[in-house]
């Protein structure tokens, strides 16, 4: 047994016998964001034998702040494979399987039948409920993570014929009832300290040692350091309802998924044009403001209610902090027959960067 485990085998609790199923395990964790990062560093450096990461996303600048694994270096590259070549490095002992994909009822039953247990860094209701369907269909214990702002949420779902997601929460979210932390932002240091919880629930369930948390969720606060567990009950009908439904699972779409098609355009692209109205859906509070532009400002949260702030007669160009607001913001006026409407890709800050360098070559043209 390599030195590299000295630290675990010394445990009484957990020996080389205990060492030995974590090798031999196989886990599977959904997002390498903010909560996956914390969750695959401590399970690769456990010796966690096998892993696998699935995530289509890329790294952003604005990841960097929690999301551990990544750095400048990386920044553009699929997080799968840029968390799988850090944690190769970390321990080049392990199995580490990249999956640069998205998650979806087509592959889901397929990738969870390869592990033994699923770990669920999403930040989306959708992703989740279909984590959890998919769990209990393939009999995988699922240990769940949530983060909020300054709050945080742990449990185990579908663990020896305890409660599942759909126990606790037995319909999905109307889509944009939550945001995630690009639109309303995350203490750094949360997904840390959740993601640290996951992986310790992982540890547990493999090692069979101590309490899991399953039937009960774990919530914690970072500004006050006060925790509350509530208990959860199984819900049979639940279980039983996605069970029934285990014949269509690989033939579902995920509804959220199955958008307008939304057309995204860069700010470079139309900030000649004279016949359009931008508007920035970003909360009062946000900064920095745009100059140089005539803007609308109309909060997200406020967007239904001020339609008749939008002036029909032009092109729609729609921009937040990141794009992803932007982007529910068009699907939202599509949805109310306003036509015309586009999201810019760019963030609030690097827009004002272009316009800067637009109105330099204008001067310089002149």
């Amino acid at each position: 047994m390599s030195n590299r485990y000295n630290r675990h085998i010394i445990l009484s609790e957990i020996g080389e016998i205990g060492q030995n199923k974590l090798n031999q395990a196989k886990v599977l964790v959904i997002g390498a964001g903010g909560l996956g990062c914390p969750v695959l560093q401590y399970l690769a450096a456990a010796g966690i034998g096998n892993i696998g990461i699935i995530d289509f996303d890329l790294v952003d600048i604005t990841n960097l702040q929690r999301q551990i694994l990544y750095g400048t270096s990386t920044l553009g590259k699929n997080k799968a494979e840029a968390a799988k070549a850090r944690l190769e490095d970390l321990n080049s002992d392990i199995s580490i399987v990249a999956y640069p994909e998205k998650l979806t009822h087509k592959n889901a039953l397929d990738l969870f039948k390869l592990y033994d247990i699923i770990v669920d860094g999403s930040d989306n209701f959708e992703t989740r409920y279909l984590v959890n369907d998919a769990c209990i269909i393939a009999n995988k214990p699922l240990v769940f993570g949530a983060i909020y702002k300054f709050e945080g949420q742990i449990s185990v779902f579908n663990y020896k014929n305890g409660p599942s997601y759909r126990c606790l929460f037995p319909e999905a979210q109307t889509k944009g009832s939550a945001p995630n932390c690009s639109e309303i932002g995350v203490l750094g240091v949360l997904p840390g300290i959740i993601g640290t919880m996951q992986a310790n629930e992982v540890l547990k369930i493999i090692l069979e040692l101590g309490n899991t948390l399953s039937g009960k969720l774990f919530c914690y606060n970072a500004l006050t350091l006060e925790n509350t567990t509530l208990k959860i009950k199984r819900s049979e009908t639940a279980v039983e309802s996605v069970l029934n439904d285990k014949d269509n699972f690989h033939l579902k779409a995920i509804n959220w998924n199955c958008e307008v098609e939304i057309i995204p355009i860069s700010i470079e692209s139309v900030l000649s044009e004279k016949n359009i109205q931008f508007i920035d859906v970003r909360e009062t509070h946000e900064q920095p403001k745009i100059d140089d532009l005539p803007i609308m400002y109309i909060p997200l949260s406020q967007l239904e209610n001020q339609l008749d702030q939008i002036d029909i007669t032009k092109k729609k160009a729609i921009f937040c902090q990141s794009g992803m607001r932007s982007k529910r913001a068009v699907e939202l006026l599509l949805e109310h027959n306003i036509l015309n409407c586009f999201s810019i890709v760019e963030g609030a800050a690097e827009i004002q960067n272009k316009i800067n360098e637009h109105n330099n070559m204008l001067l310089n043209e002149r």
